[in-house]
């Protein structure tokens, strides 16, 4: 890998709830996990503004129990903040990475965003370009953020915390997002870089860096190829990844996840439990009150975590609500029994990615554990029972070990930093990239699973006689109808008319940083046209992945059938006109009789007329009937010219 930048570089897990950054030291020859300036490794993905100031970080999250009426603490709001928005008063507003991530890369109009709008306490109202923008009051005046400038605020504490430690300016950083980011996702949280002040060197994936802080903390490098799975369960989100480490080489075979399952998802069916728990006590429903939800989430959060080393905890809270003092206690089996069903899913998600890599589970060397949610007795259990008993990797730190490797791989691409080795990171695209051809059918050009970056092109012809403009759309997905699938864009190519046939030659790209680029060449006349799919048309979410290789396996049967009709009906056009064009021309016309010409034309006739009409009542049969007809008939054309 060349390396190209100058000066210090850092790597950065810009996480849902907790931020990390790192650092590789040359002298130690050893990578540094820098503390804030509360002394710990890891800082709060909390940004809050009041009258007086902006707070990122441990303070913003110290001061959200005091404040809870004008906060939003991540994917809480989605669940309990309903009866109370209309009376919350926007003086100060708390935001956290969360709430960010789920409209980074999006448009307003997203549905995704429009769900969710009408459960955030702040307001999101569109921008320019159909951008989302949260509206806030800061020192007294309005104020209309972006979701990459909340992102770039945690980005900027991050690397103040950095240039704090090393004493001189920090400009270069790798960072590191969920594995099923999208393009859009991605290109914003390289402007939130921007924004922050950073030259995002590379974006990586999440399990990648861990693999990559594993695989120098064992020094696997120099023991041959292994095969490693990181099971990454952080605050919000969750991904799954298979690689293959072989010397330098770390190489993704399959990637796999949910971006909106991780431990607040577990701490708030602990307060749906706690919150049913006070209904039945003492027959209050706390459900309207933002400030006793959130210091009752606080508790349930701390108890999840002293869960993971004791088998019941106590839950104590003076005037909860209404001068209540609630006390509770909860075992390590009923927050298993609550939780478990989000258990079950994480253990799914690495089935699917096993059977997508086509591996048995006794083909993985190494379990690798990552996000502070992997800590929980049961989903060590429940994985460690999957894996028929092996052994888990816990070695390295869950909350450290993503940013420990981002940063081996910043400092791989320093040009001045020595004594580090080139790493080669090979990673896959999750679904699959092509574009829609004649008949509906998905062309596709790049598999699910393929290595990136990676470069495809291939030859398509014109359909028309004297056409003048060729539309490319570029789908993603794993269905056979394009139209199943999602699109992501779409862009036309114009040149002069011309016979159909005339080729058009269409490449994908697909950067290290898994953003994607299309173009379109007219080989003839050299016109050239290209699209890079960014916010234009959002790339799935992890759940819309799943659930579309989910329902390509399903309608498997009724994809092969429809494929073998659209190709029946291909070949029916391709017929019609080479049997028209031969029946113009006079030399083979002479040779045929009037019979001949009469049974052609016949032929002809038909065929236009089933293709024409509306067909999709129609049989594939009749259609393959009709094809061994034309082709019959044609031989005979072919014979006549021999």
């Amino acid at each position: 890998m060349a390396r190209k930048n100058e000066g210090c570089a850092v790597g950065i897990d810009l996480g849902t709830t907790y931020s990390c950054v790192a650092v590789w030291q040359e002298q130690q020859g050893r990578v540094e996990i820098i503390h804030n300036d509360q002394g710990n490794n890891i800082t709060p993905s909390f940004v809050a503004f009041n009258d007086k100031q902006r707070l990122i970080g441990d303070a913003a999250k110290n001061q959200a129990a005091t404040n809870p009426e004008n906060t939003v603490f991540g994917k809480f709001s989605i669940f309990f903040f309903q009866s109370s928005l209309k009376c919350l008063c926007m003086n100060r507003i708390f935001i956290t990475s969360a709430d960010a991530k789920r409209l980074i890369g999006r448009k307003y109009s997203d549905p995704i965003v429009q769900k969710d709008k009408r459960l955030w306490p702040f307001k999101v109202i569109p921008g320019d370009g159909d951008k989302p923008m949260i509206v806030v009051n800061y020192k007294g005046q309005q104020k209309y953020l972006s979701a990459e400038e909340i992102s770039s605020m945690v980005l900027s504490k991050m690397r103040e915390i950095a240039e704090t430690f090393q004493g001189k300016p920090v400009r270069n950083a790798v960072v590191t997002v969920p594995a099923h980011f999208n393009d859009s996702q991605r290109k914003a949280t390289v402007d939130a870089g921007t924004i922050a002040g950073l030259n995002v060197m590379r974006i990586i994936n999440e399990p990648t860096a861990a693999a990559i802080a594993y695989g120098f903390d064992k020094g696997i490098r120099s023991v041959g190829e292994r095969n490693l799975l990181v099971f990454d369960l952080g605050g919000g989100t969750f991904d799954v990844s298979i690689l293959t480490v072989k010397d330098k080489v770390f190489q993704v075979k399959v990637t796999a996840g949910n971006t909106h399952l991780g431990g607040e998802d577990i701490d708030n069916r602990m307060v749906e439990y706690f919150m049913e728990e006070i209904k039945r006590k003492y027959r209050v429903d706390i459900n309207g009150n933002p400030r006793a939800l959130r210091r009752l989430r606080t508790a349930c959060e701390r108890a999840k975590r002293t869960l993971s080393s004791t088998l019941t905890t106590n839950i104590e809270i003076d005037a909860l609500f209404q001068g209540i003092d609630f006390c509770s206690s909860i075992t390590r089996a009923k927050f298993d029994e609550i939780n478990m069903r989000l258990f079950q899913e994480c253990l799914e998600t690495v089935d699917n990615c096993l059977n997508d890599a086509k591996m048995d589970k006794t083909s993985v060397h190494d379990i690798v554990l990552v996000g502070g949610s992997s800590r929980i007795p049961k989903v060590q259990q429940l994985l460690q029972d999957f894996f028929n008993g092996k052994d888990l990797c816990k070695s390295i730190h869950p909350d450290e070990a993503v940013a420990y490797g981002a940063a081996v791989q910043a400092a791989s691409l320093c040009e001045d930093i020595q004594n580090i080795p080139d790493l080669v990171l090979l990673d896959v695209t999750p679904l699959s990239l092509g574009t829609y051809t004649t008949g509906d059918i998905m062309g596709v050009m790049i598999p699910r699973n393929t290595r990136i970056p990676v470069k495809k092109t291939e030859v398509y012809a014109t359909v028309y006689d004297n056409q003048t403009c060729a539309s490319v759309k570029v789908y993603e997905g794993e269905r056979t109808k394009a139209s199943n699938n999602n699109l992501l864009g779409l862009f036309s190519i114009t040149f002069p008319p011309a016979p159909r046939g005339s080729p058009v030659l269409v490449c994908f790209v697909i950067d290290e940083n898994g953003t994607l680029s299309v173009s379109a060449e007219d080989q003839t006349t050299g016109n050239k046209n290209q699209i890079s799919i960014t916010n234009s048309r959002e790339r799935l979410s992890a759940e819309e992945m799943s659930r579309m290789i989910e329902e390509a396996k399903i309608y498997e049967a009724e994809d092969r059938k429809f494929l073998r009709k659209a190709k029946a009906m291909n070949s029916l056009h391709d017929y019609v006109y080479k049997m028209t064009n031969a029946l113009k021309d006079k030399y083979t016309r002479s040779k045929l009789s009037l019979q001949q010409r009469l049974n052609i034309s016949t032929a002809i006739t038909k065929v236009t007329c089933l293709l024409d009409d509306d067909n999709h009542q129609v049989d594939v049969d009749v259609f393959e009937d009709y094809l061994k007809e034309l082709e019959s008939l044609f031989d005979q054309i072919f014979s006549i010219n021999d």
